[in-house]
Parts: structure tokens; C-alpha cells; sequence
């Protein structure tokens, strides 16, 4: 098909001059509206005025301007003899071609809380002039925002104007998906606050992965990662690499502010959390709770990665590194490791509504953003902790959290030294951090313990006792929470409960 006119009513005018100016070459008769139309008269292109087809001008301060059935008559008219000889009938134009841009209306969210501005971002005209074109795509071709027209560019420029029924069901196919995000955005801003249930969600962007978990699986990764992060170098981003800085970032959001602290996760748990006066000291201190865990691990840090810091991480093979920045010596010398991926992260803010895919169907909840300050901590034991175990306590309640349930971190200077995760139950995975400390040479006298979920029976802090832990945080909610605190009295051991749960599962 042979394009003859096309009307043009976009918001953005970026690319679009290359267009405008192979269509006019092409002998195609332009059609447009307020805007628009301005800018191809000073590109000193001939234009008709839409007004032109539908004798109204733009009325209700631009509200209206395209709908009209001059306009979608010559859209929607079927190229047969039956429409044909109805658009004559009326006198009105055949239109081969659309190309819009939409109102922006998810930055203008992003960007005010002014509901008249908001509300006025919400575009009609142009919707309904995709969907038109879109609907009949066998002999209109649709280009239904800015990041298609490159895509059309090249079709014009290859086909020297001609456009065949694959081209236009592709652009349709696209055209539907702008309209499909952008409803879903403007539901969602409208349904906020209220009591409706619904899972509906507008992304964009997506990425095709190397492979899913294994590499028998296929994966996409849906979402802007470059909103987040400046890939810095390295090899492609897996999927297994996307879920492991996922974690890391929410693990990191909870120390991001104070000393520098350091982080080493391995399959979303963490293995080593250390916070230090310098951010080498937080490194060392982080590899040293599980320096055999580190292998091929990610990284994350809460500040500048320095020369001397990049040095000791360069010792070690690792998959991700994840920092605020990197000073340009120590860049220099990461770099060099070319599949190491070197990620610097603008924001740790993390999205405050979490999914994921169960049986037929998909789960949503509220993202656990929860963290423990000392005003959250009841004390129910005789013994009151002292200051520094306060401290001890809630670095020890931040790194449960993001281990997998049953979970247990057990906590001394600031550096984890045990942990246990995903395990069957507290008792099994309390021993296993027991066990790993011991392991790496920790001493656990006076190291202070952490559960992510109440203790239904006093052995846990029977072990602990044993093991030398002085202090433990939990939330509580036990029937028999009593017989717990009733042990920490026996052995002169302090005891907080939160009221929050953190199940990880």
C-alpha cells in the first residue's frame, strides 16, 4: 500500500522532522492540528488544517480538534466500494496514514500531585485516533508514539513509501500496546486509595535475558533498569543476576545511611554485612563472616568504592558490585575484569507493592518496608540491654529480615557473624549459624541474636545461652512467648520483642 495522506498530532516533536520531510518527498498530503501543524509550517511543508475537513476549529481549549467523522470517517472507511462510495457521498478525504504521540500522562504524575494538571494530560483524541488507525490496520498504517518513529522512518526509507499488510499489523500491534500501558496508568492513578482490587501494572521497557534461571528457561525482564542503575561495565545481566540485586538492594536500603557498611549475598541471602569506620575495614569485616560464600557472590556498599577498598575486592571473583560511585583509580582497575559487572546505583528506594506469579494467578502485597528502630523494641526481660546491644540488636533485626525463613543472624561489632536461613525449623537454622560462626573462627560470647519470627518454645534461647549470646530480638507473638522470656530470666540474658514479623519465603 502506497501511502497518499497522513495526519499528524503528536506532543513530541523529537525525530519527527525526518518524517515529516520523506512523507512531503513522497508526495503525501499532510494533515494536522494546533501544535503540530505549526511546526511543519515552519518547516516550510505544506499542511491543511484538520479544521479544514471537519469545518470546527479547536474548541474547549483543545480538548476537541480530531473528533469528528470527517476525521475517522476517512480512518475507519474500509478500502471497498460500499465505504469508499460513502466517503464520497460526504466528501470526505480517505486518511492511509496516523502518527501521534500521547500527552505524557505518567510523567506528569511522576512530576505534580495538581489534579487539574493531571487530569488534563489524559489524551482522547489521540487514543482514538490509534485505535481507529489501529482497527483498520489492513489499509491504514498507525504510528502511535515517539519511540516508533524510527521504526517508520526506516519503512519509508526501504520501501520508498509503500507500506505492506506485515508493516502495518506490526505498527497496529504496537499501537495497541501504547493504548493498552497508557489506560492501565490512568486506572491506576484513579484507582489509588480506593478499596477496588485490581492488578493491573504499565511497563514499558523490557529486556530480553540471556536465559531464564537455567538456561533451558527463556526470560524477560520487564522494567527500566537504567532508572536505577548506570551499568558500568561487564557482561550481560542474567536473570539469576536481576533476583540477586534485587536483594541486595533491599538489604542495602536498610544501612544505606551512617558508617559505611558493605554487603556480600549469595542466591538472595546475605552471607556477610559488616559496618566500619572505613569502607576497607566494612569489606574485610564483611568477607571474613563467610569468605567461602564470597566466591562469585554480589557486592553492594553504601558509599564510594575507593582505590584501596577495589584492590582487596579485586582479589576475589565475584558476579555484580554494586556502589554509589567509584573513585576514577579504583574504576580503572575494576574495569579491567571485563565480564565483572560494575553497577552504580542512583536510588536504593525500592517499590512499595511487590508480585509475583503463584499457581494460575498472581499474588500482590505490600513491600515489606518495615524497619526496627529502638522505639519499636519492648523489653521483656528482667535484664534491660545496655546501650551498645541496642545498637548490636537492630543491625543483627536488619539482617534477618532479608534472610530466607526460618531465619537467624547472630550479630557482634556491628559484623554478622552466624547465619541461618531457609530452614525447616528455628532450631535447625539457629544451629546452623552457631555452626557457621564457629566455623570461621567467631567468638560468641556476647554476640547478641536475631529471629525474623517468634520462638513457639524456649530451645532457642537455651542454645544460645549455651553458645555465649547475651541478647535477643524478636517480634513475639507466641502463645507461649512467656516460657521464652522466662529462660532469658534463667540465664541472665536480655530479651525485645518488635510486634513485626519478617517472613521471607
Amino acid at each position: 500500500m502506497r501511502l497518499r495522506s497522513a495526519l499528524i498530532s503528536v506532543y513530541s516533536k523529537d525525530g519527527l522532522e525526518p518524517i515529516i520531510r520523506r512523507l512531503h518527498e513522497l508526495g503525501v498530503q499532510l494533515y494536522s492540528t494546533g501544535g503540530t501543524q505549526t511546526y511543519i509550517q515552519k518547516l516550510d511543508i505544506p499542511v491543511t488544517a484538520v479544521e479544514s475537513l471537519t469545518g470546527y476549529p479547536s474548541i474547549l481549549d483543545g480538548r476537541v480538534k480530531t473528533l469528528h467523522p470527517a476525521v475517522f470517517g476517512g480512518l475507519l472507511a474500509r478500502r471497498e466500494p460500499e465505504h469508499l462510495a460513502q466517503l464520497k457521498e460526504y466528501n470526505i478525504p480517505e486518511i492511509d496514514c496516523v502518527i501521534v504521540d500521547l500527552y505524557p500522562f505518567e510523567d506528569t504524575v511522576a512530576k505534580t500531585h495538581d489534579e487539574i494538571e493531571i487530569i488534563e494530560k489524559i489524551d482522547i483524541g489521540g487514543v482514538s485516533l490509534i485505535r481507529a488507525a489501529a482497527k483498520n490496520w489492513n489499509d491504514v498504517a498507525v504510528v502511535a508514539s515517539k519511540e516508533e518513529y524510527k521504526l517508520f522512518l526506516d519503512m519509508l526509507e526501504s520501501q520508498d513509501g509503500q507500506l505492506s499488510a506485515d508493516d502495518r499489523r506490526e505498527l497496529a500491534r504496537r499501537a495497541f500496546k501504547v493504548t493498552s500501558n497508557y489506560d492501565i496508568a490512568i486506572f491506576n492513578w484513579f484507582n489509588e486509595g480506593t478499596t477496588d482490587i485490581a492488578f493491573k501494572y504499565s511497563i514499558h521497557r523490557s529486556d530480553i535475558l540471556r536465559y531464564g534461571e537455567n538456561p533451558h528457561q527463556s526470560g524477560v525482564f520487564f522494567g527500566d533498569f537504567d532508572k536505577v542503575f548506570d551499568k558500568l561495565n561487564g557482561k550481560a545481566i542474567s536473570y539469576n543476576n536481576l533476583v540477586d540485586i534485587d536483594a541486595a538492594v533491599q538489604l542495602m536500603r536498610e544501612f544505606q545511611v551512617g558508617k559505611p557498611c558493605f554487603a556480600i549475598l549469595k542466591h538472595t541471602n546475605a552471607c556477610g554485612v559488616a559496618r566500619r569506620h572505613t569502607l576497607l575495614e566494612a569489606w574485610q569485616a564483611a568477607l571474613a563472616c563467610d569468605s567461602t560464600s564470597a566466591f562469585g557472590g554480589i557486592f553492594i556498599c553504601n558509599t564510594t568504592v575507593d582505590l584501596s577498598t577495589a584492590q582487596e575486592i579485586n582479589k576475589l571473583f565475584y558476579e555484580v558490585l554494586i556502589a554509589p560511585d567509584f573513585a576514577p583509580d579504583a574504576f580503572e582497575l575494576l574495569k579491567k575484569k571485563e565480564q565483572r559487572i560494575l553497577l552504580k546505583i542512583k536510588t536504593f528506594d525500592v517499590q512499595k507493592r511487590s508480585f509475583r506469579s503463584l499457581l494460575n494467578g498472581v499474588v500482590e502485597q505490600d513491600a515489606d518496608l518495615k524497619t526496627e528502630t529502638e522505639a519499636d523494641l519492648k523489653t521483656v526481660t528482667e535484664r534491660v540491654p545496655t546501650p551498645k546491644e541496642v545498637g548490636e540488636l537492630i543491625f543483627a533485626a536488619k539482617c534477618a529480615k532479608h534472610l530466607k525463613s526460618n531465619a537467624i543472624a547472630l550479630v557482634k561489632e556491628r559484623q554478622l557473624i552466624g547465619m541461618g536461613c531457609g530452614q525447616p525449623s528455628r532450631v535447625d537454622a539457629l544451629r546452623q549459624a552457631i555452626a557457621k560462626a564457629r566455623s570461621f573462627g567467631f567468638d560468641l560470647n556476647g554476640a547478641v541474636m536475631a529471629s525474623d519470627a517468634f520462638f513457639p518454645f524456649p530451645d532457642c534461647v537455651e542454645i544460645a545461652h549455651e553458645a555465649g549470646i547475651t541478647a535477643v530480638i524478636q517480634p513475639g507473638g507466641s502463645l507461649k512467648d512467656q516460657d521464652s522470656v522466662d529462660a532469658c530470666n534463667k540465664f541472665g540474658m536480655s530479651m525485645v520483642m518488635t510486634g513485626f514479623r519478617h517472613f521471607r519465603h
